[in-house]
């Protein structure tokens, strides 16, 4: 029987809380491969007494699709595919559990629809919505990071710290250094708690922004210097329109107004 790529990944997402990057996975397989073959272990442990054995029981000797033809490579591929199959049978079983493909890595969670009992059984509270101010202070932060809090306050035109401080406490923003300004205010950015929060892998991922980030600005200036020569379509212009560049035809010139020619004056009447 072929090697069980599919059965391990899941075994390894059961046995942690952790997420699981796909370098993570990586490096359980070499450790393996460096370790060596652990079947003298197995048998050690089963020639233990019966009491033992009850206690730690013994790996089964029988599974080749789990140790036989271990790859000493599994490559990013193979698990992206493995770990899709997964997605699907627990998609399929609906048993709760959901496979979360987040920033750090993959890793199992329940689904939402069993909040409630999740919060029975540890006794929590239900989860507090973030208020529309610091909504809006968190997608400013998120699209034009890093950014100081005087830049949120001109943008959103009221105070932020009240916004600041509540998305610092629920560690979906952080510091991320000082700005080269008079003063040397503190600059923000968004976390990695931040990307799973929205449900996205990388900042790239976000929606497309009517206020252009910083980032999008930049590459547009870099792509401006390359000689890149603006277009109608570049400007925003209907291309069926007169292209840029092109003088519109000028109009004939108005037929000069005929002068006027003064009406002689009347002589007066004789006597």
């Amino acid at each position: 029987m072929a090697f069980n790529l599919k059965k391990v990944l899941k075994a390894l997402l059961y046995s942690t809380s952790q997420p699981l990057a796909i370098k993570d996975i990586q490096a359980v397989f070499e450790r393996y491969h460096r370790q060596g073959d652990p079947a003298p272990a197995a048998a050690g442990a089963a020639a233990a007494p019966a009491a033992d054995a009850a206690e730690v029981p013994a790996e089964p000797a029988d599974s080749p699709d789990l140790y036989d033809e271990v790859p000493s490579l599994v490559t990013a591929t193979q698990i992206r595919e493995a770990m899709a199959e997964v997605a699907q049978e627990l998609e399929a079983a609906d048993d709760g559990l959901v496979l979360v493909d987040g920033a750090s890595g993959y890793r199992l969670a329940t689904q939402p629809r069993f909040a409630r009992w999740i919060r029975v059984l540890r006794e929590e509270p239900p989860p507090v919505k973030l208020s529309q101010s610091s909504v809006e202070t968190l997608a400013v932060v998120a699209y034009r990071q890093p950014v100081t809090r005087a830049e949120i306050e001109s943008v959103r035109g009221v105070s932020a710290d009240a916004g600041i401080a509540k998305l610092l406490e629920r560690d979906l923003i952080t510091v991320v250094g000082r700005a080269d300004l008079p003063g040397r205010p503190i600059q923000y950015g968004t976390t990695d708690h931040f990307l799973e929060f929205v449900g996205v892998k990388s900042l790239d991922e976000l929606p497309a922004s009517d206020v252009l980030s910083s980032r999008q600005i930049d590459d547009w200036l870099k792509a401006g210097n390359a000689g890149h020569t603006p277009n109608d379509a570049d400007m925003g212009l209907d291309e069926t329109e007169l292209p840029l560049g092109e003088a519109a035809p000028e109009a004939p010139p108005a037929p000069a107004a005929a002068e006027s020619v003064p009406e002689p004056e009347s002589e007066p009447a004789s006597p």
